[in-house]
């Protein structure tokens, strides 16, 4: 299961450095929007599908605000004010949280009971089975997106080149918003999920989860969709193995040093490539 959130996260941060050639920050913010909304719209006595789908919207809308003010009105400026502004939105949605919520963690109810089923010697619950469907629906429509419509088409002319893409007739304004609007979905849902899953939210957990998205990014190759969700299971499978065998406190140790040993040997990552060629796949 936290291999395909971690491939989540790492989606949504390809798609915005491999289009835009931007380093969302804020992507973990969105993740927090998408645990903690969950969280605080099941508290408030909403059924979980509605409140699924309200933190879906809500984490689409803040990254929408991040477009509007971290990219629209700054990619003019020097290349590191658009990152840099990025990070102070994610300062912000934590900070806001912390004063709306508290900075205590907070505890998800079982919405599911024990619901497990035993699949090929594994015990799975139905929030893990459900993520990971729903996880496998999302990339599959995002390829179909990427390789058969005309927004595709259009966000692999920018991913090559921002001015042939306005030669070429592309509106830039409009298909940037929707590259945050992706993201943000993602980073919501895999948010949402994490809630579900391990039933705990505060409003700084998605520093670390963005930390592994990133890794996983690097690992998969920037810019390549497929890249980031193989990297994101890459991290999950060692987390896993790496409590399994060595214990809880050498998960870290066993991740970031997978990082710099593929670093090392192929900086460019296992499976580097430009979202405009992988698109075509």
């Amino acid at each position: 299961m936290l291999g395909s959130i971690y491939a989540m996260v790492a989606v949504a941060l390809t798609l915005s450095i491999g289009v835009l050639r931007f380093l969302n920050f804020s992507i973990p913010g969105l993740f927090m929007i998408g645990g903690m909304a969950m969280w605080a719209l099941v508290r408030s006595g909403m059924p979980w599908p509605l409140a699924a789908g309200a933190a879906l919207i809500a984490g689409a809308v803040g990254s929408l605000v991040v477009e509007r003010f971290t990219w629209r009105w700054m990619r003019s400026a020097q290349d590191f004010v658009p990152l840099v502004s990025s990070m102070a939105f994610l300062l912000l949605f934590e900070h806001l949280a912390v004063i709306y919520w508290g900075s205590e963690l907070r505890t998800l109810p079982a919405l599911f009971g024990n619901a497990d089923w035993r699949i090929a010697g594994l015990v799975v619950s139905l929030p893990q089975l459900a993520g990971l469907l729903c996880s496998i629906a999302l990339i599959w429509a995002l390829t179909l997106v990427l390789a058969r419509t005309r927004l595709g088409r259009g966000l692999r002319t920018i991913a090559e080149d921002s001015d042939t893409a306005l030669l070429l007739g592309v509106d830039i304004n409009r298909i940037v918003p929707v590259v945050f609007l992706i993201g943000g979905l993602f980073a919501a849902f895999a948010g949402l999920i994490f809630a579900l899953n391990y039933r705990q939210v505060h409003p700084f957990m998605g520093e670390v989860v963005g930390l592994k998205g990133i890794s996983a990014m690097i690992v998969g190759g920037m810019g390549n969709v497929w890249g980031s969700i193989a990297g994101g299971l890459i991290i999950g499978l060692v987390e896993v193995m790496s409590i399994g065998y060595f214990g809880a406190d050498f998960v870290d140790i066993a991740v970031y040093g997978l990082l710099l040993l593929i670093l090392f040997i192929r900086p460019t990552g296992l499976f580097a490539g430009a979202i405009a060629g992988q698109a075509r796949a």
